[in-house]
Order: structure tokens, then C-alpha cells, then sequence
């Protein structure tokens, strides 16, 4: 009797050991999974210059890029306050790595559009990528009256083209950098002299302070302007993080606010006081809703 006994302990004791393997087979082992970093900006700008942050995909993002006069100006133009140039801007997240851009500056009246691909996005775990890598381009148009109108002119001669490249890492969760090689083509400079092609190198950073509160700022450096009056556009600010807005208060010397416009006509001198202050806010809009975003 007790040999038949323990040879039925042994047989459910077998069972549930063989059910347990099955059931561990099931799960299999443990996937590798890829964590992309996100919110190395708050913004899709810098300050000037694209950042290697998206917009969402379904998402708009209403800009409003608003400077004011020269510092210099003193107290009779109300240190700058006095005068003012903007530029109104649509940005669409098509996908989280495609946007599109159109924006109209009152600058030379100037209508600009780009298009912003991410080829490569920083991540860890089982894709491993070190920084992102993003591509821009976009095309201005002046809309200012001829000059001349008595002469032929050719509505190419409005148009510049420009290519970047974004390099950018976020090396911990307060800090970011990023590097923006950028080429330059305008079909119609202002003086016989000056190239149509530029050739420019931008550095953008970000130094998160609290959770909503970040310094931010960047530079561009032209390699070949021959304009004695050209200076390289810098620009330093504070980006503020109110819910679905993004407030960005800074100081430029460009008055500019497209990328040809900040690469080509920036004149203003830090050194003298040349300087703009300015804003820069952006508000969020979800045109396709997250459902919807699931069924595409």
C-alpha cells in the first residue's frame, strides 16, 4: 500500500512540475526593448534656429515670434519697445518624424516654409543611438515691392533655399546640445560683392533648471560673408512651460526670424548694445485624436 501511495505522490508531483515548464516555455524570454529619449527641448526651436525636438504627430503648433527695437535705442524708443517685427507660424506633425512648416514675417514681407525629417532618433537599450539626426529644409520668398519696377525682374530672384543638418544629444536630463551644419543658396544678394551661396554652423543648448523653467540659447557662425556690416547671429533666452504653451523670453541681435533672414541680415552689435528683446510663444493644438492616431 505504501509503495502504491508514493508512486502517486511521484506521478502529481511530475505533472505539475511538467505543467510549470509549459507554462514558463509559454512566456519565453524576457524581449529587449528600445527607449527613446524624448524632451531634450521643450520646443521645436531653439530660440532661432530649428531644435532636434518634433511636434507630435496629428499635432499643430501655433507660433508667434514677436522682437521688439534695438536696446540701444534708449529711453526716447522706449529701449526698443517702440518697434516691433514678428513672424506667425503653422507647424504640422504628419508623423512623430515628419513636420511641415509655413510661417510670414513682416521682415521684408517674407513668406517661408520648410520641411523637418528626424532620420534618426537617440535612444538605448536594443537600438542604440548615441545623438538624432535630423534633416531641414525649407525655401523663403521676399514680398517687398521692386525696387526698380521699370527694369525686368523675375519672381526667382525673390526666392533662397536653405539645407541643414541637426546633430543633437541630450547628455543627461538637464542638459542638451545640438550642432546645425546649414547651406545657404539666395538667387539675388544685395550687393554685387557678397556670395549667393553661405555657409554657416549653428551650436543650440538648453540647461533644464526646474521642471518648467529652462535657459536656453544659440549661435550661428557664417563662414564666408564678405558684408562688412554682417555679424553672426546670437540669441539667449528662458524657455517657460505653462501647460500647452511654450513661453520663450530672449535676446537677439537678429531681427530675423527665418532661417535666411537671421544667416544673412543680422546686423546688430552685442558688444553695443545692438540687441532685441523678444518672445517667442507657441500653443498646441490635437488635430487627430489619439483614437484616431490608433487607427492609422
Amino acid at each position: 500500500m505504501k509503495n502504491v501511495l508514493l508512486t502517486v505522490i511521484m506521478f502529481i508531483a511530475g505533472s505539475n512540475f511538467v505543467k510549470a515548464q509549459d507554462l514558463l516555455d509559454l512566456l519565453g524570454e524576457e524581449e529587449p526593448t528600445t527607449v527613446y529619449v524624448k524632451n531634450a527641448f521643450k520646443s521645436s526651436r531653439v530660440i532661432n534656429g530649428q531644435s532636434m525636438e518634433m511636434i507630435a504627430k496629428g499635432t499643430l503648433d501655433f507660433r508667434i515670434l514677436h522682437r521688439f527695437g534695438e536696446l540701444s535705442g534708449g529711453a526716447y524708443e522706449f529701449f526698443g519697445l517702440d518697434a516691433a517685427s514678428m513672424r506667425l507660424g503653422f507647424d504640422y506633425g504628419i508623423t512623430k518624424n515628419w513636420t511641415v512648416g509655413v510661417g510670414r514675417s513682416t521682415s521684408r514681407k517674407e513668406l517661408d516654409a520648410f520641411v523637418k525629417y528626424r532620420i534618426m532618433q537617440q535612444s538605448t537599450g536594443e537600438k542604440n543611438h548615441p545623438f538624432s539626426l535630423l534633416y531641414v529644409g525649407g525655401v523663403t520668398c521676399n514680398g517687398l515691392e521692386w525696387e526698380n519696377p521699370d527694369i525686368t525682374n523675375y519672381f526667382s530672384s525673390r526666392l533662397a533655399f536653405y539645407n541643414q543638418i541637426i546633430i543633437g544629444r541630450k547628455f543627461s536630463d538637464r542638459l542638451t546640445l545640438q550642432l546645425s551644419p546649414t547651406y545657404l543658396h539666395r538667387n539675388l544678394v544685395d550687393l554685387i560683392d557678397e556670395p549667393n551661396d553661405l555657409y554657416a554652423l549653428g551650436v543650440g543648448g538648453r540647461i533644464k533648471i526646474t521642471q518648467r523653467l529652462a535657459l536656453t540659447g544659440d549661435y550661428f557662425y557664417v563662414f564666408n560673408t564678405t558684408d562688412s556690416t554682417a555679424v553672426n547671429p546670437l540669441s539667449i533666452g528662458v524657455d517657460i512651460e505653462t501647460g500647452g504653451h511654450v513661453f520663450q523670453l530672449h535676446f537677439s541681435n537678429a531681427v530675423g526670424m527665418n532661417e535666411r533672414a537671421f544667416l544673412a541680415d543680422t546686423k546688430g552689435d552685442w558688444a553695443k548694445g545692438e540687441i532685441r528683446f523678444g518672445f517667442n510663444l507657441s500653443r498646441i493644438f490635437q488635430i487627430v485624436k489619439e483614437k484616431d492616431k490608433e487607427k492609422n
